[in-house]
């Protein structure tokens, strides 16, 4: 019977995080359409998203201590009907302000809702042998929603127009709402606390380490490795989103069809399903830091292939671009996120892997924003692409200073 729930809420948190991830990252799709009509510039465009992920990694701390104290069913019941509102005032929107307001904060605030933060906490309790499996399953949504978006985003846009696809989305969601909060239980119980024999030389240490039970925000804070652990969040979100958000436009602006260039992307996107899910898997068994690096060191590979981008004759190098850049597409987000489970593991762990999560908020809107201004000054994304190189490198620099786990 416990193996039975802990498999509707495995299934249960990939479909939540999967549709609410799938409406947030169409945006790059819709970040064409605004350029088309209202003539924005790549900087102004981009400030919507900018805002979204400053708002999320800002939020992520209340919503963590949210679901410490409520359980996910009601953040997921809370989190989907105001994305719902939040889409249903997008297709009306006529200003810049508006955008921002409607996706950067509102949509965000609801998404954040049935994100990573909500299903972790309970995820690390009943998993705690495979945790960086169930995490890694979780967070595939992630990639499994950008393959997606894409395409349909393009696609409904096409038919209908930006507007009603605003609106048909709104529409899903709200229709959706109390079947996903039905996935999860009322109360969510703790699992007994009693360690398993850990596969990974970071789970045992983690499991070793004397001050095992109930980190506090404070005594995390107090630590190095949470300071780290917010460097490698602040890095790996800077290092995605100067390549990720503005992956179609460029892509457009070297002469790809839309179509063609969205389903590209959307099919290299897929590819991190299985990344993500190897990854979190093979770090149970490697150590969750070897297993991150490896997938810095694609992405790496992928955003080297759209340096040398110049035109539809290089289509070959927009699906190696595609493909190398999806295939690790979140899939560090699980060994990060388990490797903070492990290093402060306790009843207040979604409070600490909230604030944490500040980091990818301010390392997302950076960059999403930075390369559109880049864009803007240069009239080229090749300098975004390259930092977002450096900020990889920092990121696997991070990590692997996290090697042995903390002390209080």
């Amino acid at each position: 019977m416990a193996s039975r729930r802990d498999g509707l809420l495995l299934s249960g948190a990939f479909v939540t995080f999967a549709i609410s991830a799938a409406l947030m990252h169409s945006y790059s799709v819709f970040l064409v359409a605004f350029l088309e009509e209202f003539r924005w510039s790549r900087a102004e465009t981009s400030l919507a998203f900018s805002v979204s992920q400053l708002v999320g990694g800002a939020s992520a701390p209340f919503v963590g201590a949210l679901v410490d104290r409520l359980g996910p069913r009601r953040l997921v019941l809370l989190g989907g009907s105001v994305l719902a509102l939040g889409l249903l005032g997008s297709g009306h929107a006529g200003a810049l302000w508006q955008i921002v307001v409607l996706y950067g904060v509102l949509m965000t605030l609801g998404a954040n809702c049935l994100g990573l933060v909500v299903f972790v906490p309970v995820l690390s309790r009943r998993f705690v042998s495979r945790r960086g499996m169930a995490i890694s399953i979780v967070q595939s949504a992630n990639g499994f929603a950008r393959a997606v978006s894409a395409p349909l985003a393009q696609l409904l846009i096409s038919a209908v127009g930006w507007r009603h696809a605003y609106l048909a989305q709104a529409a899903l969601m709200g229709a959706l709402v109390w079947p996903l909060a039905a996935l999860f239980r009322r109360d969510e119980p703790p699992a007994p606390a009693a360690p398993p024999s850990a596969s990974s030389s970071s789970e045992r240490a983690a499991f070793a380490s004397p001050a095992r039970r109930d980190w506090t925000l404070a005594e995390a804070v107090a630590t190095p490795h949470f300071w780290l652990l917010l460097t490698v969040y602040l890095c790996t979100g800077l290092g995605s989103f100067l390549v990720s958000l503005h992956q179609l436009a460029f892509a457009v602006d070297a002469g790809f069809d839309k179509l063609y260039a969205a389903s590209v992307l959307g099919m290299g996107s897929f590819l991190a399903v299985g990344g993500t899910i190897v990854t979190g898997t093979v770090s149970d068994y490697i150590g969750r830091e070897l297993s991150a690096i490896l997938a810095y060191a694609v992405s790496i590979i992928g955003v080297i292939c759209a340096l040398f981008i110049t035109g539809p004759q290089h289509a070959w190098l927009l699906w190696l671009h595609a493909c190398f850049f999806g295939l690790t597409w979140g899939a560090r987000g699980p060994t990060i996120t388990a490797k903070t489970a492990d290093l402060f593991p306790g009843r207040h762990l979604g409070t600490i892997l909230g604030v944490i999560t500040v980091g990818t908020g301010i390392g997302s809107a950076s960059g999403a924003w930075a390369a559109g201004w880049i864009f803007d000054v240069f009239g080229s994304y090749r300098i975004a692409f390259l930092a977002s190189i450096a900020s990889y490198l920092v990121g696997c620099v991070a990590f692997w200073a996290l090697r042995r786990p903390p002390r209080r």
